[in-house]
């Protein structure tokens, strides 16, 4: 548990993602950032923006550089989740970078799910070109009118009808369902409203243009749309798909998210150090070139002390983020829920902090069209609510302080 070195075969590895991303993928993001601009429709993309991603996905692709993301599998490199650790902190500082090595959430959790428990008519018509990167898909399972953050609640249902499900329900926050290229969405749905609790759920195939399936329109984060990529808000009214299109069977619903979440909840901690190893590199480099009275912005007040503190947590962040990836692949997922926890309530709130200590050293700009470290913010802020909010993480995490040193005589002086 404590080896927390990445392997020497991956060395190589992680070497070749940090020069495509250099070569490839930084180069790119002005002008693709720059043709968006002002598009007659928010989510679509104009002419120029597809070619200049696919072309970098293509370099990747070539150089082998493809689906990390699914730990000790064929379909991917087979990396350990402790490997992916480094190669997902560096893709955390291009917000372009995991799209273009097929590493993209919501798409890694779908592909992962697919990989795991999908049958083989379904890897053929929906993992094979996700692992190719030809579509994109997402998940449905944060409705409006109850508390999803626990998943007994979901109301959506589906009902049996010969050899359909019916669905109905409402879905929002429903991320990357506005690209034109999400073809797919795994939907957590209600199938057996009569069995225990944690056996009432069930996921289901979905395809975005199944009749009845209507993207209402985005949900705003901090008052952005995050086109085209987008939180959408979905309704189901009377949508059929066939009976083979669920999951590993009926009322297995949460035995899926156990293997969707664990993973993905890390993968989004790997990535959101890489982001916070950017935002102190934004704010060394305005501390050092703007003056203010008469001195760099970097010796005034305790900005030397807040750049010390940013440093000291994300070496903090790191260590445990290995720790915790090192415990899934020991432990495996379930038994390392506790460590997936711990980083899933301690990263984000950290990244939180660094952005907007980089933020303030940029005054006004930073808050502005001008810098990348808004849209950083409201990443790292949402993630405080997405996979889980803050409380239920530390909710897990103290259940099971409080039964260790139950069950402990000698922490209890016993």
């Amino acid at each position: 548990m404590n080896d927390l070195r990445m392997s020497e075969k991956s060395r190589p590895l992680l070497e070749a993602v940090k020069q495509h991303i250099r070569d490839n993928v930084d180069p790119i993001l002005e002008e693709y950032q720059r043709l968006g601009e002002g598009r007659a429709d928010r989510f679509s993309y104009v002419p120029g923006q597809l070619e200049l991603l696919e072309g970098a996905k293509k370099k990747a692709q070539e150089a082998g550089l493809w689906n990390f993301f699914l730990p000790n599998a064929e379909t991917g490199e087979g990396l350990s989740n402790l490997d992916y650790a480094y190669l997902a902190v560096e893709l955390g500082k291009n917000p372009l970078a995991s799209e273009t090595l097929n590493c993209s959430a919501p798409d890694t959790g779908n592909m992962e799910v697919l990989e795991r428990v999908g049958t083989p008519e379904q890897k053929e018509q929906w993992l094979k070109p996700l692992l190719q990167g030809e579509i994109r898909s997402c998940f449905g399972m944060t409705e409006p009118h109850v508390a999803s953050s626990d998943a007994r609640n979901i109301e959506t249902s589906a009902v049996l009808d010969g050899d359909e499900w019916v669905i109905n329900g409402e879905k929002y926050y429903i991320s990357g369902a506005g690209d034109p290229r999400c073809k797919i969405m795994i939907c957590m749905v209600k199938t057996s409203p009569d069995a225990e609790p944690f056996r009432q759920q069930s996921q289901i195939l979905v395809p975005m243009d199944a009749p009845g399936l209507t993207v209402v329109g985005p949900m705003h984060v901090f008052g952005h749309d995050d086109a085209p990529h987008g939180h959408m808000h979905i309704k189901l009214e009377n949508v059929r798909v066939p009976k083979d299109n669920i999951l590993w069977g009926e009322g297995r619903g949460f035995e899926i998210s156990q293997l969707r979440l664990g993973p993905g909840r890390i993968h989004h901690c790997m990535r959101s150090i890489g982001a916070a190893e950017k935002a102190l590199d934004l704010m060394l480099e305005r501390g050092q070139s703007r003056e203010a009275f008469g001195r760099p912005l970097l010796d005034l007040g305790k900005n030397m002390e807040t750049v010390s503190r940013a440093r000291i947590e994300i070496e903090a962040m790191r260590m445990m983020v290995l720790k915790a990836a090192k415990a899934m692949d020991v432990l495996g997922n379930k038994e390392a829920r506790i460590w997936v926890s711990m980083v899933k309530a301690m990263v984000p709130e950290k990244c939180c902090q660094i952005i907007d200590q980089a933020i303030q050293i940029h005054g006004a700009t930073g808050v502005s069209q001008w810098s990348a470290l808004p849209d950083m913010y409201t990443s790292q802020r949402t993630l405080r609510l997405a996979d889980g909010p803050d409380e239920v993480h530390h909710n897990v995490v103290a259940r099971a302080e409080v039964k260790a040193y139950n069950q402990d005589p000698y922490r209890q002086g016993k």
